[in-house]
Formats: C-alpha cells, structure tokens, sequence
C-alpha cells in the first residue's frame, strides 16, 4: 500500500527552494545569511510566508512567559526551521517537533546549509 506524504507538493516546492539558496551561496554562512536569502526568493516566487512566527506555549492553564519562534511557516501549514550546523542533532529535530506541537501544524521541514551538500529532515506530528 503507498502512502501519500502530507503536503507533498508543497514541500518538495520548499526544499527545491532550499536548494535553489544553497546552490547559489554554497555552505559556511551565518544562519541569518541563509534566511534572508529564503525570504528574498519565497517572496520572489510568490510563496506565502511568515518570518519569525511567534507561539505561545502554555503549561497547566497557564501562558508562560517565553515564546517559542518559528523560522518560517509557510503557507500556513508548514513549519520551516533552518540550520547552519555540521550536522542535524537529536536537540535539532526536538526542537522542531516542540514547533509543531505549539503551532498546531502537522509537518515540519529542518534544513541544513551546513554542509556542501543540503541535509533536510521531514517531520512529521
């Protein structure tokens, strides 16, 4: 039986833009270098975006007062975290689970421009 990836598409479209970044700037950049760089081709190629999406987290009834940010979520449904690390770790992919479980949305991509080659994870919750 095949299974259909949740927002397949979509996501394909995001890391093949992650692709498009990492091609063009190659690897050892700043973080930040990287997502600018997403912002200014999400925007060029019309893909609805939020940058540094705040969540509130809330714990026994209660709003706590740190709030977790999202690098990007796209098209309302679609969390994007963005990594320059050597490699992604266990803390990367909590990291990005805990986005989904405070945000609601089902599927996650986490992406390194770390290495010469793009390393991404699809997660889903």
């Amino acid at each position: 039986m095949e299974s259909k990836l949740i927002y397949q598409e979509s996501s394909y479209r995001i890391i093949g833009k992650c692709m498009e970044v990492h091609n063009e700037l190659g690897h050892g950049f700043l973080e930040i270098v990287y997502k600018d760089a997403l912002e200014l081709v999400f925007r060029q190629d019309g893909i609805f975006y939020e940058r540094e999406k705040p969540y509130e987290v809330w714990f026994r009834g209660v709003l706590l007062p740190h709030m977790f940010y999202a690098d990007f979520v796209i098209e309302d449904k679609i969390i994007l975290e963005v990594k320059c690390v050597a490699s992604i770790t266990e803390e990367h992919i909590a990291q990005t689970i805990n986005y989904l479980k405070v945000s609601g949305n089902k599927l996650g991509l986490l992406v390194n421009f770390g290495r010469g080659k793009l390393e991404y994870k699809r997660l889903v919750f």
